[in-house]
């Protein structure tokens, strides 16, 4: 019975031995294995700053010219799920600086500017909402960016009408911008609701562009 136990015992601790290679074998590997699947899945948080600010920079970039060429081909759906807000935070503020500086006074220059962020975020929230109403599928944050983006013509159009400070060549620009940007929308706001329902999704979204091009030939 002795020498039994004592085998027993021997084989336990044996198994229990291996049972310790083999996990610490398992532990080892494990970082190798990380590493080597490190180019399927790319993370953001090891990534170079640079890295990331360039990558943002080319998706806005991507971004914009769509808007400038809203008969492009391409796959719309993808491009309206890879929602930032870099891009309409820049054509906002850049929108907000032209208008700032063509208003006669300071107090008017701050509403000016607070009115092109007001604009932009109720306007999105409602073109949300309506887009819910019908049935479409899409978040509060697409909405900035699709609306954000597409004001880019407008901006184009509020720039150069304040360098040539001609009245009847402003009105020639902001048509032409609002009649861009909504175009542009078309493209990206047909996705958010149905086939059947894409006039009464479209309705607000030019209602939008409608206020912001007002506000540019009001400046």
């Amino acid at each position: 019975m002795g020498a039994g136990g004592d085998e027993a015992e021997h084989l336990q601790a044996a198994s229990l031995e291996a049972g310790v290679a083999g996990v610490s074998s398992e532990a080892a590997r494990a970082p190798l294995a990380i590493a080597s699947g490190s180019h399927h899945h790319h993370g953001t948080l090891d990534e170079p700053v640079m890295d990331t600010i360039m990558r943002d920079v080319r998706s806005i970039g991507e971004k914009l010219m769509y808007v400038l060429m809203p008969m492009r081909p391409g796959d719309r759906g993808r491009r309206l799920k890879d929602w930032d807000l870099w891009g309409p935070l820049l054509l906002c503020l850049a929108l907000g600086v032209i208008l700032a500086v063509e208003a006669p006074n300071q107090e008017q220059a701050s509403y000016a500017f607070a009115d092109v962020f007001v604009t932009v975020w109720v306007g999105s929230a409602v073109v949300t909402f309506n887009a819910l109403m019908l049935h479409g599928k899409v978040s509060f944050f697409q909405t900035v960016c699709v609306l954000g983006y597409c004001i880019f013509p407008l901006v184009i159009a509020a720039f150069f009408a304040m360098l040539l400070r001609v009245d009847w060549l402003k009105v020639v620009l902001v048509a032409v911008g609002f009649a861009w940007a909504s175009g542009a929308s078309v493209g990206f706001v047909a996705e958010l609701v149905p086939e059947d329902r894409k006039l009464l999704g479209l309705y607000p979204v030019w209602l939008f562009y409608a206020a912001i091009a007002w506000m540019v030939l009001l400046a």
